[in-house]
């Protein structure tokens, strides 16, 4: 009888000892929800959905089937949005997700309103329990938020789908198959969803409020084309470590009658 590891190895795992010792945690001491798992994990299914936890920025967060699943690379824009929060602010993470990238952004900074929100319910459920104390909304963008956030937010991360669409039958099996296509798909140039978001922007940011977002290296330049028409100064911060970056789009601090 093949042991768990050799069952993941065989399926092609590459860390497989790793993934054997997280399913068997996830398992607590049942031989036949383990077997269901590694089945599962054999079949392809993201070992994070099988473990109920992401990994992000050192911690763990709860995440359910389907639930787009934070990426390292994202770490980015939640270190540089961490940098520019204070207390007394508010920051917005619209298409949170599991909430990862707010929590990460606002970590030990006190007196900071945090509020999210996203369209899908299964991700609002894990963001609820992800975001102890903020506030989580479920709706399509700005429409699920509170009025009184109106010219508010100081800090916006919007971690919205920038994949274009011929391009997500080349992602790998586990997002494209597993994750929901609308946490993936940008639309045809992977830059829809952000062009609605920086065209409502600039209602809701306090003057001299920062909109940060995520792009594709081929984008980065027609991203900033989106923030400028939305009256947003876009600027490019790139991590030469990593090899990735980011946009962030500067409201004016001046207050035009």
């Amino acid at each position: 009888m093949p042991t768990v590891t050799e069952r993941l190895r065989a399926a092609g795992c590459v860390f497989a000892e790793d993934e054997a010792a997280l399913l068997t945690e996830a398992a607590a001491g049942d031989a036949a929800v383990l077997d269901r798992l590694v089945e599962r994990r054999v079949a392809g299914h993201p070992l994070e959905y099988l473990v109920g936890w992401a990994m992000f920025a050192g911690e763990r967060f709860v995440i359910a089937d389907g639930v787009f699943i934070p990426r390292h690379r994202t770490e980015l824009l939640a270190v540089t949005a961490r940098a520019m929060i204070h207390s007394g602010q508010t920051v917005l993470d619209l298409c949170c997700g599991t909430g990862a990238l707010g929590a990460t952004a606002t970590r030990g900074r006190t007196g900071v309103r945090l509020v999210a929100a996203d369209v899908d319910p299964a991700a609002v459920a894990c963001a609820r329990r992800n975001l102890r104390g903020a506030e989580v909304y479920e709706g399509d963008l700005f429409d699920a938020l509170p009025r009184d956030l109106r010219g508010r937010v100081d800090v916006l991360l919007a971690n919205v789908p920038y994949v274009p669409t011929d391009q997500i039958a080349f992602l790998p099996e586990e997002f494209r198959v597993h994750e929901r296509r609308a946490a993936l798909d940008g639309g045809d140039d992977g830059l829809r969803v952000l062009r609605r978001v920086a065209a409502q922007a600039p209602g809701w940011l306090a003057p001299g409020g920062q909109l940060l977002t995520e792009a594709g290296d081929a984008q980065l330049e027609a991203a900033h084309g989106v923030l400028r028409d939305a009256g947003l100064e876009p600027r490019t911060v790139t991590d030469p470590e990593t090899e990735t970056s980011i946009v962030v789009g500067s409201m004016s601090r001046t207050i035009y009658p």
